[in-house]
């Protein structure tokens, strides 16, 4: 069967882009209850362990002794919840809050300046609206009350009303590439990615007070190409990529200061913190691989092959698998999170770029950048989702959604801390 393709044809307006946005609540980026940005869950608390009684003394040296009915037994430890920092994801409860919001996925498209709105249940593109210059991701709030459309060129988030999928605001920031949020809810951060070294004095991460979205600080960084970033696990810091520099970049979020780099080299893109808080996962577009980076001691401490042009990540729903868009030869890597190797290699076709699972992790979806349409997989197998009405034929790009689907996201995501960093 050929993978099926989702065309974004011009079914009811101008093409679009992609963010998957099955109710704000299931994945992105934590816990089970408060949501997360991407970043981490709190460890489980340790197991308190209960000293056994020490027996008293008889009343004298000659009484028998009594011994103790029952000695008490030490309980068990508490086990490790089930996914490390992701355990909020695994579960597949959505937040109350947005629980009752229908699944729908967003695609951005950069050269249309659009974003199509998708059916995730029929496949069918039910809407499209227009946003600014090149939309490159959508990024849901960290209280999921809204979602974000990035709008690079022309410095502009488009805000989307989730409830009724249609923005409702405008606002003016630098150079958007990306949009993250701190773990604790307190920063909005805005990526802004230059590319060219001549324009490093402006590349950087733009610091916000969530709430009231005043200037906090502009943490320069001096290697043009801010990308992606994700958290450690308990938040006190970020690690950036940089594309055109080959450096990971460790910023404070308390601080706001940068605390050093990796040089990785080639070109890295996304960053996804290990299930286990231990590493950072950092896809590298021109070594054609996953980079393993300690973020405490700043050095790499492993690699992973994986196919020409490593690009993104997306977990499989209980964290078990690591995906890999190999954007440059249309694969997608497998890699089993517990021993760090890789299990299977897909060859899904296009140009896949973002990617994400939907929340009750039945669906892997994947933006082809410059082919115009969107897969659907199924990720535990690999294989296209089983619905003809989907093979459609890609044609002529411009026919599709259009050269330039950047992201997916979905509404509907569980809070955590992965899911809610931008795809």
């Amino acid at each position: 069967m050929r993978v099926p393709l989702i065309s974004l044809a011009r079914m009811r307006r101008p093409a679009l882009s992609v963010i998957l946005a099955s109710s704000l609540a299931l994945a992105a980026c934590g816990t089970t209850t408060e949501p997360q940005a991407s970043g981490s869950v709190a460890p489980a608390p340790d197991a308190s362990r209960t000293a056994a009684p020490t027996a008293s003394p008889g009343p004298s040296a000659t009484d028998d002794a009594t011994p103790d009915a029952t000695a008490t037994e030490e309980p068990a430890a508490t086990p490790e919840p089930s996914g490390g920092v992701y355990a909020g994801t695994v579960g597949g409860v959505v937040d109350p809050r947005i629980a009752d919001l229908p699944p729908r996925v967003y695609v951005p498209n950069e050269l249309s300046n659009d974003v199509a709105v998708i059916d995730p249940e029929t496949f069918e593109v039910i809407g499209r609206f227009p946003v600014g210059f090149a939309p490159e991701h959508v990024s849901p709030d960290w209280d999921l009350s809204a979602l974000y459309v990035n709008n690079m060129n022309n410095a502009t988030m488009t805000k989307i009303d989730p409830l009724t999928e249609v923005p409702i605001e405008t606002m003016q920031v630098p150079f958007p590439y990306n949009l993250f949020f701190t773990p604790d809810g307190t920063k909005a951060i805005v990526v802004a990615d230059y590319l060219g070294a001549d324009m490093v004095a402006d590349n950087g991460l733009h610091f916000y007070d969530r709430e009231t979205w005043e200037p906090i600080k502009f943490v320069q960084v001096p290697y043009p190409g801010v990308n992606h970033l994700d958290f450690s696990a308990d938040g006190s810091y970020l690690m950036v990529s940089t594309e055109s520099a080959g450096h990971v970049v460790k910023i404070d979020t308390n601080t706001l200061e940068i605390l050093g780099t990796v040089d990785v080299g080639g070109s890295p893109l996304d960053v996804r913190l290990a299930p286990e808080g231990d590493i950072f996962y950092v896809a590298n577009q021109l070594t054609h691989g996953v980079d393993l980076v300690n973020g405490d001691t700043l050095e790499k401490v492993g690699f992973i092959p994986t196919g020409q042009g490593a690009h993104a990540f997306g977990w499989s729903r209980d964290v078990s698998r690591l995906f890999v868009t190999n954007r440059m030869e249309g694969t997608l890597t497998v890699i089993d999170t517990a021993s760090r190797e890789v299990v299977d290699v897909w060859n899904i076709g296009g140009s896949p770029d973002m990617v994400t699972t939907s929340p009750d992790g039945s669906q892997l979806w994947i933006s082809n950048r410059f082919h115009g349409t969107v897969t659907v997989l199924n990720p535990n197998t690999g294989t296209a989702v089983a619905d003809s009405d989907l093979e459609y034929a890609a044609g002529d790009p411009f026919e599709g959604l259009g050269p330039g689907v950047s992201a997916i996201a979905y509404t509907n995501q569980i809070p955590g801390p992965v899911f809610f960093a931008t795809l």
